[in-house]
């Protein structure tokens, strides 16, 4: 569990902001669940979806996404992942490969996380934000996330990442605004399904 762990260059639980963010959200916890659903909800509420707000600047890192108030989807999971380290919860790094539009193509990827919670094992969360149409929730062991995996062409990525996956870093730093992130949005490719 240790590299689910650990801090890095994109989840940098380390920086002094977001430390003081962990143990303020955990700070009158009852127990891991709750400090859990706690930097859930913050990460779903509290900070803006890039897109959906269409607001600048293009975040990665975990302290930058904590520092502007926003972030695309895969920024936000690097800040939920960061604040559950912190507090010495292990968390990493899921996927999904969805239609950009109602369907596809294109497809891009959707970033989310998942947590290990002592009493269910691997349970994934996505704090990519609500709005009509998207309801994600913390809910164990049923998971609520905020997008079904529907045409033939998408998936749930069955893995689960310490780090971001480079298409993901190259595609968040490579590019200056949020709508140069929305015109290059990442993808990897898939065998198709039988």
């Amino acid at each position: 569990m240790e590299t689910y762990l650990a801090a890095s260059e994109w989840i940098d639980f380390d920086h002094p902001r977001v430390k003081a963010r962990a143990d303020a959200l955990a700070h009158g916890s009852t127990g891991i669940g709750d400090t859990v659903r706690r930097c859930f909800e913050f990460v779903r509420d509290e900070i803006r979806h890039s897109w959906d707000y269409r607001q600048n600047p293009v975040t990665c890192r975990a302290s930058d996404v904590l520092a502007h108030g926003t972030g695309y989807c895969y920024a936000k999971s690097h800040l939920l992942a960061a604040l559950l380290r912190a507090n010495g919860i292990p968390a990493g790094l899921c996927y999904q490969r969805l239609a950009v539009g109602t369907e596809g193509p294109p497809f891009c990827l959707h970033g989310l996380n998942a947590v290990w919670l002592p009493e269910h094992g691997w349970y994934r969360i996505d704090a990519r934000g609500n709005k009509e149409g998207v309801d994600a929730r913390f809910t164990p062991p049923v998971e609520r996330l905020a997008f079904p995996v529907l045409a033939r062409e998408e998936r749930d990525l069955p893995e689960i990442w310490a780090e971001p996956l480079g298409v993901v870093v190259a595609a968040l730093t490579g590019h200056a605004t949020v709508e140069d992130v929305a015109a290059h949005l990442p993808d990897i490719d898939l065998l198709p399904r039988p």
